[in-house]
């Protein structure tokens, strides 16, 4: 099984939690190996994710991204999402040739259940596996010309790589955004949804797992993917009964002070058993959620309301994102 983060030291904590869920719920497989792409990871993190992987008796190569301009000969702009997350267009190039199958995790997600069912799909002649994620703006989907096929989110990624390469796919979804100017919305998860959209497997949201589906219902959900078809509606109550791959997606992450996230105590669990257990939560965030959970509670009746709001102040939640990751870099 291989298994690839993309990252920056500042999110280490957060992927020392995610590779010790893996390695803690598929204790049976033979063989993990873990791919880390850094983008300036100190020697000291580095050296204690490779303690966390040998404990385990599994293995991990550390990759030093360079600067990804060089990989990229037109201009882009990632709209408030950190750089590195174009990194997942490069994994061609940055993996060794022999790997021809992995599993892509965003850095925010934590792995509650085996992923043999999940690894062993035979993607057939798709390139990726994905799930969908039904929520997406309507405009944005017909700008990507996506015609009836599902949005998908790119946080969890199972790729074929022999026909990555031999479909030429990290080509033509860095063409993809070039030719929208290096400027689309969600960076790199439009690029792959708009150039890929034929050649991608619908996965189960259990393997996707996010707080979208605990807020609003199977019906409501159909509803607002139409003309597009949803998934069945046993497959949706199976993945809220056992989601095997829960992602913190969203503002609302157990590492923030104040979070009430569903799955928070999971997170906890597996930072425990790290050398970064002692990581203090992020503060400057309890206003936010006491007001996220008033709003969640006044729209829970309205959920058409709650949807309307939320991707109405989407564009604004990437704009501060966009000017804090400015500061930063400062």
């Amino acid at each position: 099984m291989n298994i690839i983060y993309t990252l920056n030291d500042k999110f280490v904590p957060q992927v020392a939690a995610g590779i010790t869920s893996v390695c803690e719920n598929n204790k049976e497989r033979k063989d993990i190996t873990f791919y880390i792409v850094s983008s300036g990871i100190s020697k000291s993190n580095k050296k204690e994710l490779k303690k966390l992987v040998k404990i385990y008796n599994r293995k991990i190569e550390i990759i030093e991204l360079e600067k990804l301009n060089n990989y990229f000969d037109f201009e882009f702009d990632t709209n408030g999402w950190n750089p590195i997350v174009l990194s997942r267009l490069l994994i061609d190039k940055l993996i060794p040739k022999k790997v021809d199958k992995i599993l892509y995790l965003d850095g925010d997600t934590i792995v509650r259940r085996n992923l043999d069912d999940l690894y062993d799909i035979d993607l057939g002649n798709k390139v990726l596996g994905m799930s969908i994620e039904p929520t997406i703006d309507k405009k944005r989907i017909e700008n990507l010309n996506m015609g009836d096929y599902p949005y998908c989110n790119a946080g969890v990624l199972l790729i074929d790589m022999k026909n990555w390469k031999k479909n030429k796919a990290g080509e033509r979804v860095i063409k993809f955004l070039a030719d929208n100017n290096g400027r689309l919305f969600a960076n790199d998860q439009d690029a792959i949804n708009g150039s890929l959209k034929e050649e991608i497997m619908i996965l189960s949201p259990k393997y996707n797992f996010y707080n979208i589906y605990n807020q609003y219902s199977y019906s409501f959900l159909k509803r607002i993917m139409k003309p597009n078809k949803y998934i069945d509606k046993e497959i949706f109550e199976d993945a809220k009964r056992e989601p095997a791959i829960i992602h913190y997606l969203g503002e609302e992450r157990p590492w923030r002070k104040g979070n009430t996230h569903k799955y928070r105590k999971d997170y906890k669990k597996y930072l425990n058993m790290t050398a970064w257990k002692d990581t203090k939560d992020e503060n400057g965030w309890r206003l936010y959620f006491i007001c996220w959970r008033i709003f969640n509670i006044i729209t829970k009746p309205f959920p058409l309301l709650r949807y309307k709001i939320i991707n109405s102040l989407i564009p604004t939640f990437m704009k501060i994102r966009k000017n804090k990751l400015k500061k930063e870099k400062k």
